[in-house]
């Protein structure tokens, strides 16, 4: 085979070929006929740039597998559950509050509805209170008072309760009833926690589990006020860093 060049002459395909390669060579800086040089030391072991796209999506499948595993293999945390040798009423929260806001249920006779300064980051707790019989609008404000603060909220006539205010109740000689709050002393601290005399560290359950377990309904019967009309459950004072809880007058009243 031979092709045709400008000045007519003609060259074999194999002449074109070497000449291609010599102007090659040329442009490498090569002698004719050598060879082109490759540092093996620096290629060898050095993976392509596709062989290092597999090799980074191998990891990330890899690791996205630990992950997942890990993830897998953690177990949510276990709801926490009072000591059940415990003393019921140490399974309860007594927090001291104060009556910030009063007024009269809209809907409801018998109701209070109050804002109480339990010293909680979130504000004053709303509770509603049965206590129009026995307290003026005007005698609740600025009361200090212990509220149960575990207790699931309640829908009272269509206003959510989150809490129980506690008093103290007796039938007097005439048929007629005194309630009374069982009142913090003026030096515990708005939010404190009470605790009980000769018994452990309060403990309390979480709202749920108290329902479930009828906590505070085990614990009724033993609450009273002593004949110096301290709160007591089974003889054991409700205590502060001020003091024991009292009520003003009500001497062996069941607490409510």
């Amino acid at each position: 085979m031979s092709v045709s060049v400008d000045d007519g002459k003609m060259i074999s395909a194999i002449e074109l070929l070497e000449e291609l390669i010599a102007d090659l060579e040329g442009k490498l800086n090569l002698a004719p006929g050598e060879d082109p040089i490759i540092d093996v030391k620096e290629t060898e072991g050095k993976p392509t740039p596709r062989e290092n796209s597999r090799k980074q999506k191998s990891e990330n499948k890899q690791n996205h597998k630990s992950a997942k595993d890990d993830n897998s293999n953690k177990k949510a945390p276990a709801a926490t559950i009072a000591d059940p040798n415990l003393p019921d009423i140490c399974k309860l929260e007594f927090k001291v509050g104060l009556i910030t806001k009063v007024w009269i249920h809209p809907d409801a006779e018998k109701l209070y509805c109050e804002e109480i300064d339990c010293g909680e980051a979130g504000g004053p707790r709303q509770i509603a209170s049965g206590l129009r019989k026995h307290y003026e609008e005007g005698e609740m404000l600025g009361k200090r008072v212990l509220v149960v603060a575990n207790l699931k909220a309640k829908n009272l006539v269509g206003f959510k309760s989150h809490g129980m205010v506690l008093c103290a109740a007796q039938i007097n000689e005439d048929g007629t009833e005194t309630v009374e709050f069982i009142e913090p002393p003026d030096g515990a601290p708005l939010g404190e926690v009470v605790t009980f005399e000769d018994l452990p560290s309060p403990s309390p359950m979480s709202a749920s589990q108290v329902e479930k377990y009828k906590i505070f309904a085990a614990c009724m019967d033993g609450m009273t006020t002593n004949d110096d009309c301290v709160g007591t459950w089974n003889g054991h004072a409700f205590m502060t860093s001020a003091g024991p809880c009292r009520s003003r007058t009500v001497k062996g009243g069941a607490m409510r």
